[in-house]
This record gives structure tokens, sequence and C-alpha cells, in this order.
């Protein structure tokens, strides 16, 4: 289908002021509406400012300030709010992490980042006291819940006194699972999370008026984006703790929702909700789907049963997260077979596969870069890995597509060796690591095997040490060790793992192998 010419989308002015001043402007414009709904708790914005302040004094009574790495090891709730906005304010470092963290994800991240606090929830306090042995850098561990309230409680709800924060100091430091290695720390800074959250609220066309439900997690780039970009426009802010079908539908009816986010995986869950034909879908203008390319039938059966449109959108949390979204207002633009235009002020490009260094023309398949006022610094203490990501301003993005002629991005294969399951990344060493640990295998290599509700699942191919090993026990072994969603979920031995002459595995051979055997290929 023959595409009318791309929307333009014109420069946006960014206001040169630290990330926790975007509180500011709601708490002075609109200080009595609802900023957050969780549960039976409505917080208004005049409230949820002196939260902050309140906070961000105690805080500092604490002896926490400028610069210091804090991990936020919670899932979604007000306290996520408060404290993100708290930190900002006094020049501190949030580093949020994944509540389905282990011991040993929780250690590691904890270390890496060199975080002198962690606020958590009483869930989630054992885990870190398990491995605090190994952090003499941990100062202090704050909980969600009396320990928090009574913190806020005994500051002033004032503002802390003003510091003069750069533009390029240090917001945030979420950690992304690369395709080698280890989780790598994304330095993201006040200018570029200020930029990419009006970028958002810009190209999303959200209102004053709109109301978002958010279930995405916080501790995610595309949650945190969410989050930002309600508080910042002013937005009425439904949030939930995790998601399920029932209780979304709802909350839409219950608090009139517009905007609702999502990645693939819960469109099919709703879809497959035995009472979503019954739900009244009137208030919502259309649901935003991310993190991973939406199938385009599930989007037009979505669509056919909720009478809600879908808008597919791209980003990656080195950008802070969007580059792409689909136009959203004009239906002779919208797509749900591409990730859409550039956000305002992204540029874009497709560079060959081989050296990076020339242009592709139109229609051409090769590596996707960006430029955006909300690209990271880089990554943290990697010099190698952030050289290989920045070069001449761009972002590599290490996903592959293409542009058509009217400025569209289609995402043809996502980056090189990783899986994504139900949105998440996993990155195959991860598990690799793992695998190794457990004496009786010798050799092991892991890829996403394609399905159709999650993505891919994780697949090991394992070379045994001991053939009495079998599938179940070393699936055993491995569930548990490290957070739910990148739990194995299929093992096959095998008696060679496929590599180059350098000892490179060769995982294009194994996933081809696994397309062939779903009928992809």
């Amino acid at each position: 289908m023959k595409r009318p010419p791309a929307l333009s989308r014109p420069r946006l002015t960014y206001p040169d002021v630290p990330y926790g001043a975007m509180l500011t402007r709601p708490a002075t414009l609109f200080p009595e509406r609802t900023a957050i709904v969780f549960r039976d708790t409505r917080v208004t914005f005049r409230e949820l400012d002196g939260l902050v302040n309140a906070f961000a004094n105690a805080l500092r009574g604490l002896g926490i300030g400028r610069g210091d790495r804090v991990a936020l090891f919670m899932t979604n709730r007000p306290e996520y709010v408060i404290a993100f906005f708290a930190l900002a304010r006094i020049g501190a470092v949030s580093s949020p992490m994944n509540p389905s963290y282990r011991e040993r994800e929780v250690a590691y991240q904890l270390a890496d980042a060199e975080c002198v606090a962690v606020i958590t929830q009483p869930e989630l306090a054992g885990l870190v006291q398990a491995v605090r042995h190994e952090l003499p850098r941990l100062k202090h561990m704050v909980t969600a819940g009396d320990e928090f309230a009574k913190l806020v409680a005994g500051a002033p709800a004032t503002a802390p006194p003003p510091i003069d924060i750069a533009r390029d100091e240090l917001l945030v430091l979420p950690y992304s699972s690369g395709t080698t290695g280890l989780p790598k720390g994304v330095r993201l800074s006040h200018f570029a999370f200020v930029a990419n959250n009006l970028q958002f609220v810009a190209s999303s066309r959200v209102a004053e008026h709109d109301r978002f439900l958010v279930f995405l997690p916080f501790y995610h780039i595309y949650g945190l984006m969410l989050m930002g970009g309600a508080v910042h426009a002013g937005v009425h802010m439904v949030v939930m703790e995790r998601f399920d079908p029932a209780e979304t539908c709802r909350l839409i009816e219950q608090e009139r929702v517009s905007i609702v986010f999502v990645v693939p995986p819960v469109l099919v869950a709703l879809l497959q909700w035995p009472e979503v034909a019954r739900v009244d879908f009137s208030s919502v203008r259309h649901v935003m789907v991310g993190a991973a390319p939406v199938a385009p039938e599930l989007a037009r059966r979505f669509q056919q049963v909720t009478g809600v449109k879908v808008v597919q959108g791209y980003g990656l949390t080195e950008a802070g997260p969007i580059t792409h979204i689909n136009p959203v207002e004009d239906d002779e633009r919208l797509t749900i077979d591409t990730g859409g235009l550039p956000v305002h002020d992204c540029e874009q490009k497709i560079v060959d596969l081989e050296t990076g260094e020339r242009e592709l023309p139109v229609g051409d398949v090769g590596e996707i870069c960006v430029r955006s006022p909300g690209v990271m610094l880089g990554y943290w203490n990697a010099p190698e890995a952030t050289a290989a990501a920045l070069r001449g301003g761009w972002l590599y993005t290490g996903d592959i597509g293409r542009i058509d002629e009217h400025g569209y991005l289609t995402i043809t294969d996502r980056k090189k060796e990783m899986i994504k399951y139900k949105g998440f990344g996993i990155a195959p060493a991860e598990l690799e690591a793992l695998l190794f640990e457990h004496e009786g295998v010798a050799d092991a290599a892991v890829v996403g095997k394609p399905d159709p509700e999650a993505g891919e699942l994780p697949k090991a191919f394992v070379v045994r040490k001991d053939p009495a090993l079998t599938t179940d026990a070393l699936l055993a072994w491995a569930r548990g060790r490290l957070a739910g969603y990148k739990t194995l979920h299929e093992i096959e031995f095998v008696d060679a793992i496929p590599k180059t002459a350098s000892g490179k595995i060769l995982r294009r051979v194994l996933k081809e192998q696994e397309r062939r055997r779903a009928g992809l290929a």
C-alpha cells in the first residue's frame, strides 16, 4: 500500500531545567488535580510535590546527595514516583532494579552501580539483606510502607536547598541486557530524560485531560518514560502493581482511561480474557504498544474486538527510550506493520552491516542509527562498548531494519543475539554462564525459540559431561537462580555447539534451525 507523505513533526523547545523541576509545572498549574491513583489511594499534584520535597529532605538527612547512586527495587507504587523525583531534586542518581531479580542479580547491580542506598519494599528486603555483606558501599536500606512514611512525616515538605545541576549530569542509571556478558548501566542525563519525556508527550499527542493506565513496570525504561511524561503533562495516572486482565478492564471503565500502554503479550492476554467483548472501551483513544514488534494480525484483531486502534512505537534504553511512533491522530498515515516515524527532533539513518560507515538508500536493510536529544551519555564503566554504540553523534542501535520513501521505519530483526521474551530482553550469555556452573555441563548455547504468544522462549543447547544428566533435572536446577522471565523453557542435548573457527557461537545456525522447526523459514 502506498502511503501519503510522512507527517511533519516540528522542532520542540526543551527547557534547560533539571529533571526534578518537571513536577513543578503541574503542581503549580493543577495543584488539586489527581496525579496518581493506586488501589484506594489518590494523590494530587500538590500532595505529590510536598511528598517529593519531604522525602528529598529525608534523604539529605541520611547523607545522600549529589552523584550518589540509589537503587529503586520496588514494584509500581506511589513511593516509586516520589523517590525518583526526590532523588532528582537533590542531584542523586536513581538506578531502577527489576523486582523479579534473585540474589545474584541484586548483588551484581548494587555493586556495579556502587549504590550507597536502596529503596525497596518488605517482600524484597530479604534479598538485599542476604547479599548486604558483599556490598561495603551500601549504607542505607529504606523500606516502602511504615519506614518510608515515617521518614516523609519527619521531614519538611518545603523544597530542598537548590543546587545548580548541569544538563549533562547523570539522572538515572537503568541496566540494559546487552547481547554479550552481563547487563550494562546506561547513563541518561537530566537533559536527555527531560527531552525524551517531552518528545514522548508531543509525538503521542498527550493532552492534559488524558488518563493513563500504567501497569508496565517503572523499573523498565518504557514504564519510567510513562511515569515522567504523565507527571510533566499533568495527566491523571492510574497505576497498577502488575498486569491483570480483569483488573485492567475494570480500571479502564471506572477511571475512564484514555490511553493504555502495552507490550504484545498483553494484547494476547486481553483477547483471551472471556469478558473482553463486554468491556466499555469508549474512553480509550488508543493503545500504544512497544518493547517488541507487534504482529499486524494481532493488532487488527484487537481493534476489531475492542474498537480501539493500536499504535506501534519503537525505542531502546540507550535512547531514553522513544525514537519512533506511528502518527496517533491521523488514521490515513497510521500503520500497524512499522515502528512509525521518528519522534520530534530525532534523526534516523540505515547503515551497512559490515562497516557501519556507509549510509544505505531508501528500502535497503541495514543497522538502524538514530540521533536525538534523548540519547545516553554512554555505558557505565564500559568505554569500549560506549565507543561501539556512539559514533560521530549517532547511536548505533544494533537493530536491523529499513526506511521507506515516506520515512517509516520497519524493524526486520532485533539485536543480533538478544532474546525477546514478552517484551523483556534476555542476554543469552547470562543464561549460558549460569549453565556452565552446573558440573554436568561441558558446553552450552542459548537462543530464542519462536513462540506465538511470548515472541521467543529461551532454549538451551547443551553438551553433557555426564550422560546421566536429564533435561528435567537441568531445568529444575536452573529454575529460580535468575529472574523469572529469564527461565529456560527447553533444553536440547547435542554432541557439539556450532562455532566459528575463532570459537564464537554460531547462534544464527541454531536460530535458523528453530525457525525451520516452527515452519517459519
